[in-house]
């Protein structure tokens, strides 16, 4: 019998597909961060479909944030005009380097060799142009401690990710997302995870992105679970819809809207051109062909249906029967909009003329829309009802509509407990539910914080602990949504109660 003692396992030390990484280990929890999932896409690999990095000889030091996707990158100055006094930093990763090999996901693990661990891949938001998955408050380490394999992801935005150029593959951005749940499945065991018990989780951007992949044929065994924060199904566009924005934009950059003319502009070149024709002075109609606009303005960049990825919108996809055997969370914030409209003045400022004409350049019904909502009842400003509005049709109606069309097993929350910034008035908005899912409160607190002073942490270890258990096993502490039921989790009331109809329901087909 050998009785040498047996040397200590390097829990720092991985081997995947590609090589072997070095990561770190702190308090209990392994990090493994910038991992490549996917070659870089440049050269002949820009605008393709995403390839298997090379391999490495020796370690990859996987102990720093990698490179985030080339996106707009807005002043300061610029910030503070649009959001004033927020520091938003920690939800937008703005702080990180931009570079080539950006196609790298992030990896929190128990240490201990454990295995079998259920696996949770999160999708950042970012209006399918920005965001990146190492940013500060989406740090794994609290899903880790409760006993899952969390991975962050980074995938192909803006004119690189989500325009429909001819000649190159569509849904470039979703088609990384997969490419990355595809690695999970063939290396997460190194890391202690089950690849037969992935959920699939996002916010905004990343919840539309998940939606979609709940939808997609190419994601079929995948992932066994979503979470969908403050996302949907229809943020989505015709090709021939989205190919209005490939031509507008080759004029901007003086090319030819095929792939060769946009291959000869350089990231920075595309990136420049991006923040123009997303200005709201350059006039491009991309209204759907009942004539919605579905993302109200938030982005021209989206993701499209009519190929291999989204054969069909997603809604009918889900009423076809798509993604029946996923057990699905779809979500949103009691006051989404606030984000947009309280930091920047509209909520209060805006009159009823310029509620009605904003409202109306996405939604033929605004007028009934908006008089639904109180526009024009005595004592209610018109910035109040135009953001309740907004927060419906945007985020709230199109989620739970969603959420009945999908035929397997669906729950519901939203999520209301209302920041202290700016005096109260930024209230449960787009986004806020992101550090308690996280149980990432630090990130965001203080005077410059999203969550103002003083947020609850005991609310933030119940939504962690929340989405730890479903991931975990699929148990939730309330019941289960239908059109019918219309059950809706509170989670800083910690009830579900029956939803009552919202005013745009009967409106809005």
């Amino acid at each position: 019998m050998d009785s040498a003692p047996h040397a200590p396992v390097d829990e720092t030390r991985v081997e995947t597909r590609e090589g072997a990484l070095r990561g770190s280990s702190l308090d209990g929890v392994r990090r493994f961060l910038g991992v490549p999932f996917a070659a870089p896409p440049v050269g002949v690999l820009r605008f393709a479909l995403p390839q298997t990095p090379a391999p490495w000889s020796g370690e990859r030091d996987a102990t720093q944030r990698g490179h985030i996707a080339p996106q707009p990158t807005p002043s300061p100055e610029e910030m503070e005009k649009v959001l004033p006094g927020l520091d938003i930093q920690p939800l937008i990763g703005g702080d990180q380097v931009q570079g080539d090999d950006f196609l790298v996901l992030n990896i929190w693990t128990p240490t201990g060799a454990p295995s079998g661990l259920p696996v949770m891949v999160f999708i950042h938001g970012g209006a399918f142009t920005g965001g990146a998955g190492a940013a500060d408050v989406y740090d794994g380490t609290a899903f880790a401690r409760a006993g899952i394999v969390c991975v962050t992801i980074n995938y192909r935005l803006g004119v690189e990710g989500f325009l429909p150029i001819p000649g190159a593959p569509t849904n470039l951005g979703l088609r990384d997302q997969l490419f990355a749940l595809e690695w999970a499945r063939d290396n997460i065991a190194a890391f202690g995870g089950d690849a037969g018990n992935v959920t699939v989780f996002g916010e905004s951007a990343g919840a539309m992105s998940v939606a979609n992949l709940v939808a997609s044929p190419l994601a079929k065994g995948l992932f066994k679970r979503a979470i969908v924060q403050s996302g949907h199904g229809d943020m989505v566009r015709p090709i021939p819809i989205a190919q209005r924005l490939v031509r507008k934009l080759a004029k901007v950059l003086r090319v030819a809207p095929t792939v060769e003319g946009f291959r000869s502009r350089s990231f920075a070149e595309c990136v420049a051109g991006l923040r123009k024709v997303s200005l709201p002075t350059t006039n491009i109609d991309l209204r759907n062909p009942d004539k919605r606009e579905p993302a109200f303005g938030l982005s021209r960049f989206l993701p499209v249906y009519g190929d291999d990825v989204l054969p069909v919108h997603p809604m009918v996809a889900l009423n076809n029967g798509a993604g029946s055997d996923i057990e699905l969370i779809v979500g949103t914030n009691s006051e989404e909009m606030n984000l947009y409209f309280v930091p920047s003045g509209v909520r209060r400022k805006i009159g009823s003329f310029l509620a009605h004409f904003v409202t109306g350049k996405a939604e033929p019904k605004a007028k009934e829309v908006l008089r639904a909502y109180g526009i024009k009842q005595k004592g209610k400003r018109p910035g109040d009802a135009f953001t309740e509005a907004l927060t419906d049709l945007v985020f709230r109606l199109p989620a739970r509509r969603f959420a009945a069309a999908h035929t397997g097993r669906t729950y519901v929350y939203d999520f209301g407990w209302r920041s202290t910034a700016y005096d109260g008035t930024l209230g449960a908005c787009h986004a806020i539910e992101l550090p308690f899912v996280f149980n990432t409160l630090h990130t965001v607190n203080g005077a410059r914080g999203l969550a103002g002073a003083n947020p609850p942490q005991d609310l933030a270890d119940q939504m962690n602990a929340i989405w730890v258990g479903f991931a975990k096993t699929g148990a939730l502490p309330w019941g289960e949504y239908t059109a019918e039921t219309r059950l809706v989790y509170r989670p800083e009331l910690g009830v579900a109660e029956r939803e009552p109809p919202m005013p745009a329901e009967s409106i809005v087909p």
